[in-house]
C-alpha cells in the first residue's frame, strides 16, 4: 500500500511542478496551439497556449513508478515487474508518437500533425510489439501478464480471441490487440477537446483501477487459491502504475484548468490513452473498461456516428463532434460541459467498481444482506 501511495504522491509533485516550467519554456519560444477555424469559435481565443504539457504527465508517471519500485526493492516488498513495464513501455510509445504529432503541428504551423495513416501506423506497430511481449514472461506459476481470453472482470475461459492457436490465433490476438489501443488512445484523445476534460476524467479512471488492481492483488490466487481470487500476474504494481497515473493527471489538471495555461497535446492524450488500454489487458478487464471508461466510448461513438450519418445522408446527427462540442455549439458555457462530463465519468466509474465489487461478492458466495 506505501508503494502506491509513494506513486501517487510523487507523480503528482512531479507533474505540478514541471508543467509550468514547460509554460515559461513553451510562451518564451512562441510554441502555441493552432486553432480549428471551423471549431467553435470561443476557442480561437485560445490560439498561441502553449501545447506539449502531456510531457509533464509522462514524467509524473515515470518518476512515480520508478520511485515506487526503488522503495519496494529497498524494502524487499518487490519491485519492477513485466506487467508493469510493458504497460508503462506501451504509455511510452504512445506518447513518443503523440510527440512526433505535436511536433509537426508545432514547427510546420499545421493543426493537423500526423495524417491518419502515419497515426494508426505507429499504433500498428506499438500494438503488434505490446501484443507480442504481453503474452510471454510466465512467472512460477505459468501465469503471463495478459491471456488470449476476452475478459470483463477476469477471463471469459469460454472466449479465446485466438481460437485453435498457432500462427492464426496469434494473428487474430494482434488484430484485437490492436483495435483496443487504437480505439482507447483515439478516444482519450479525441475527449481531449475542452479545458480540463480529458485530464479530469482520466484521473477518475485511473483512480478507479488503482483501487481494482490493489483488490486484485489482495484476493490473488498465487498468494492462496480460494473462490473469487484472481489471476493476475503482477496486481500491485499495476496499481502502483494507476496511482502514477492519476497523480500525473491531477498535477497537470491544476494548470490545465479553465482557463486552460496549458494543453496536454497529443503528447498526452495518447500517452493516457495507452495507459487505459495497457492496464485494461495486464489486469484482464478489457470488457469492464468500457464501463468505466464510458465517456471516451461515448466521445469516440459521437465521431463515428456523425462520419457515418453524414455521409449517408448529407446531414449532421449532432451540432459538431466530438461529442462535448455538441453541447458547447448549443449555448452551454465550457466550465458546464467540463463539469458535467466529469459527473458522468464519476457515475461510470462507481458503476464499474460496484459491478466489479459485486462479482467478487458472488464469486465468494458473501451476501450483502
Amino acid at each position: 500500500m506505501t508503494q502506491i501511495i509513494i506513486a501517487g504522491i510523487v507523480s503528482f509533485l512531479v507533474a505540478i511542478f514541471t508543467t509550468p516550467l514547460l509554460i515559461r519554456r513553451f510562451s518564451a519560444e512562441g510554441i502555441g496551439q493552432e486553432i480549428r477555424e471551423d471549431g467553435p469559435q470561443s476557442h480561437l481565443r485560445k490560439r498561441g497556449t502553449p501545447t506539449m504539457g502531456g510531457i509533464a504527465i509522462i514524467a509524473g508517471i515515470v518518476v512515480g513508478y520508478v520511485v515506487a519500485a526503488l522503495y519496494s526493492l529497498a524494502t524487499g516488498s518487490g519491485g519492477f515487474t513485466v506487467s508493469g513495464l510493458l504497460v508503462l513501455g506501451l504509455t511510452l510509445g504512445l506518447g513518443a508518437l503523440g510527440f512526433a504529432d505535436d511536433f509537426i503541428k508545432l514547427y510546420l504551423g499545421r493543426n493537423l500533425g500526423l495524417n491518419k495513416t502515419a497515426k494508426l501506423g505507429g499504433q500498428l506497430v506499438l500494438a503488434i510489439i505490446f501484443g507480442l511481449l504481453i503474452l510471454l514472461f510466465p512467472d512460477e506459476d505459468g501465469l503471463t501478464p495478459a491471456s488470449t481470453h476476452l475478459s470483463f472482470i477476469r477471463d471469459i475461459d469460454t472466449f479465446d480471441i485466438a481460437i485453435g492457436g498457432g500462427v492464426l490465433g496469434i494473428l487474430l490476438f494482434l488484430v484485437f490487440i490492436y483495435i483496443l489501443i487504437a480505439a482507447w488512445s483515439n478516444a482519450v484523445n479525441l475527449t481531449d477537446g475542452l479545458d480540463g476534460l480529458a485530464a479530469g476524467s482520466t484521473a477518475f479512471v485511473m483512480g478507479a483501477y488503482s483501487i481494482i488492481t490493489f483488490w486484485q492483488f489482495r484476493n490473488s490466487c498465487s498468494e492462496f487459491v480460494a473462490p473469487g481470487c484472481y489471476s493476475v500476474r503482477d496486481p500491485l504494481d499495476l496499481s502502483v502504475l494507476a496511482a502514477a497515473g492519476l497523480g500525473a493527471s491531477l498535477g497537470f489538471l491544476w494548470w490545465n484548468a479553465a482557463p486552460a495555461k496549458i494543453f496536454m497535446g497529443d503528447t498526452g492524450s495518447l500517452a493516457l490513452g495507452g495507459l487505459v488500454a495497457g492496464l485494461s489487458v495486464a489486469s484482464r478487464t478489457e470488457l469492464l473498461m468500457v464501463i468505466i471508461g464510458a465517456l471516451f466510448v461515448i466521445e469516440a461513438a459521437s465521431v463515428v456516428i456523425q462520419v457515418v450519418v453524414f455521409r449517408t445522408t448529407g446531414r449532421r446527427f449532432f451540432r459538431m463532434a466530438p461529442f462535448h462540442h455538441h453541447f458547447e455549439n448549443g449555448g452551454w458555457p465550457e466550465t458546464t460541459v467540463v463539469v458535467r462530463f466529469w459527473l458522468i465519468t464519476a457515475m461510470a466509474v462507481m458503476l464499474g467498481v460496484s459491478v466489479f465489487y459485486a462479482e467478487w461478492l458472488s464469486a465468494t458466495g458473501v451476501s450483502l444482506r
